[in-house]
Parts: structure tokens; C-alpha cells; sequence
């Protein structure tokens, strides 16, 4: 983690709505000019999805669509190379609309432990009861993150590259909630020092800034930061004052916070200060000061916007954009 990260004040959180990938990247290009991400388009179909995709970049490790989800298999079937193929199209799409892009840039990817949660080995039940099978997939994710790190910086080569870790099942995880393949019990809780260097490992193979998402409840703020991550992505709808420490914590130890303020479902939206004035409120709570907002905080969807429909996406990414100048214009 470097202190003297700084990054764009809005951004997207990764999926959008549709299955055209040169619409979803001229969008994310046009709406967030100063920090774009790869768009993931989950509509259309298995391999498009985040497992899917991520499944897709694993290295001598792969996956196959059964009836319960993705399985772990032993050589590349169709849904791998499905999953390839459309990366491949949507990186064509964001080469095509980034070229020249110098500023931020965010790719994501499912994070070890969602992706240990999601992923069945051949006993139909997840790759998490296996602590050896979460150690290979973490090895495996982590040289395929190299491998599509290194392509996306070959394509548009003056864009300082963001990893996003997502890991919305990370507090089950910990927690013992995992359920497994019978639904009558949950999977044993995995130590959180396994967790913690786990997720340090995977970080680590990114030279430049990571965050790590989940727009799940309980974000593990404290172990995030340990694990050397350079910001946490949240739901801020869901932070509760037990968070306030812990947030506090972050932010003073050079953590940036995406904030994700304005909803990722179709609805009315406030005027662009509304939607920060928790963050606002927040930042007085914790005594923190309020020049360091702009610094501190990105503005983002609460969550993906595959559920919304394309217009109400583009709203949402000029909405950030706007609440994110509102933050920096007026922190107190």
C-alpha cells in the first residue's frame, strides 16, 4: 500500500447493462474520462458472468458450466473458451475507445476466496471445504491476473492500471456462512490469517494500485488494509457506526474509499450533493479533515449495474461524476 496513491474521483464498479461491448466501452470512456474501467456484460450468458470470466483467466486450472454453477474440470471445454472470446471482445472495445488514455484505468476480477466460495470441484461441493484446492486456485488466479494485467497494459500502454478484487462472499468466508452443496450446513470458517495472506499474495502480483469490492454487509475493512490493499469498494448504504473505527483507521493509513453512494437499480436519483451528504456526514463523525475528502474518497455506483436498464446506466455514471465534483467543490 503507498501512501501517495491518488486516484480518479469517479468510476464504475465494473458490470453494465446489455451485450454490445463497443457501446458498454464508449460509454464508460465518454462517462468517466478520467477513470474508465473494463465493462463486464453478465447478460449475456454463462462465461460473461464474473465467475465465468474470472474462471476464464485461471491458468492450468478450468472451468464448466453444470446445472449448480461452474465446476472445476480437467482441460478447456467450450464455456472456457466462451469466456476467453468475450474478454477478448470487450478488451478489442475498450482498445478501440481508450487508445491514448494516460490516466486511471480499472480491470476486474473475482477475488480468491469468492472465487473458492462459487467454484464446485468434481465432489459438487465448493473448492472452499479443500484448503490444497484453494491454495492451487489462488496460484492459478494469480498468474492469470499477471498474464491479462500484462495484456491490457500492451493495448493501451500510457493507462496506470487499477486491479479491482472482487469479493462479495469474503465476510461469509469468514464468517462460516458458505453453505454447502446440500444447503443444510455451511462451510467451516477459514482462518483469517489464511485469509488475510492469501489475499496479500493475489495483491501482490499487481505492481500498481488494488482495490478490493464487496457490496456485501460487514466489509472487513481492518484485514483488507493488512492485506495490503490500496482501497476498499463498498455499498455505503450498509456501513453502520461498528464500521466508524475501522473506516477511520483506513483512511488515515492512506486507504482510498469507493464510496458507492448513488443506487445500481433504476429509481429517481437525488441531486448529485445529496448522495454524498453521508459521506459528509461520516467525515465529521470521525473527526477527519475536510480538505481530505477529495483525497480520500471515489464516488461509485453501490454496486454493478448489469440489473439497470442502459439509459438509467449512463444517468448513474454522470450522476458519479457530478457527486464526485459536488464532494471536492463543497467538503464541508
Amino acid at each position: 500500500m503507498d501512501d501517495n496513491i491518488r486516484f480518479g474521483a469517479a468510476t464504475g464498479i465494473g458490470s453494465m447493462p446489455g451485450g454490445d461491448a463497443r457501446e458498454a466501452a464508449r460509454t464508460v470512456t465518454g462517462g468517466f474520462e478520467d477513470f474508465p474501467f473494463l465493462p463486464e456484460l453478465p447478460a449475456r450468458g454463462p462465461g460473461a458472468d464474473m465467475i465465468g470470466r474470472t474462471a476464464g483467466m485461471l491458468v492450468e486450472l478450468y472451468a464448466r458450466v453444470e446445472p449448480s454453477g461452474w465446476r472445476i474440470g480437467d482441460r478447456p471445454g467450450r464455456d472456457t473458451k466462451r469466456a476467453r472470446s468475450w474478454l477478448g471482445e470487450d478488451l478489442d472495445a475498450l482498445e478501440e475507445f481508450a487508445q491514448g488514455h494516460e490516466g486511471d484505468l480499472k480491470v476486474q476480477a473475482v477475488g480468491p476466496w469468492t472465487l473458492a466460495a462459487a467454484l464446485e470441484l468434481r465432489n459438487g461441493e465448493a473448492a472452499l471445504s479443500d484448503p490444497g484446492a484453494c491454495r492451487d486456485l489462488a496460484a492459478s488466479l494469480a498468474e492469470g491476473l499477471r498474464l491479462h494485467l500484462a495484456e491490457v497494459r500492451r493495448r493501451i500502454p500510457g493507462a496506470r492500471l487499477v486491479l479491482q478484487l472482487d469479493e462479495p462472499s469474503l465476510t461469509s468466508v469468514l464468517r462460516g456462512q458458505v453453505q454447502t452443496a446440500s444447503g443444510y450446513r455451511t462451510h467451516r470458517a477459514v482462518d483469517r490469517q489464511v485469509v488475510e495472506a492469501t489475499l496479500r499474495d493475489v495483491i501482490a502480483v499487481h505492481d500498481g494500485p488494488v482495490a478490493v469490492h464487496s457490496c456485501a454487509p460487514d466489509v472487513p475493512f481492518a484485514l483488507l488494509r493488512r492485506a495490503g490493499a490500496d482501497a476498499v469498494s463498498f455499498d455505503f448504504s450498509l456501513l453502520t457506526g461498528r464500521d466508524d473505527d475501522a473506516v477511520g483507521e483506513a483512511v488515515e493509513a492512506g486507504v482510498r474509499l469507493f464510496a458507492g453512494v448513488v443506487p445500481g437499480t433504476d429509481g429517481p436519483l437525488s441531486d448529485p450533493a445529496g448522495s454524498v451528504m453521508g459521506v459528509r456526514t461520516l467525515w465529521r463523525r470521525l473527526g477527519l479533515r475536510p480538505g481530505l475528502l477529495a483525497e480520500a474518497v471515489t464516488v461509485t455506483p453501490a454496486c454493478g449495474l448489469a440489473g439497470a436498464s442502459p439509459a438509467y446506466a449512463r444517468q448513474v455514471l454522470a450522476h458519479c461524476v457530478r457527486a464526485a465534483r459536488s464532494l471536492a467543490d463543497n467538503p464541508e
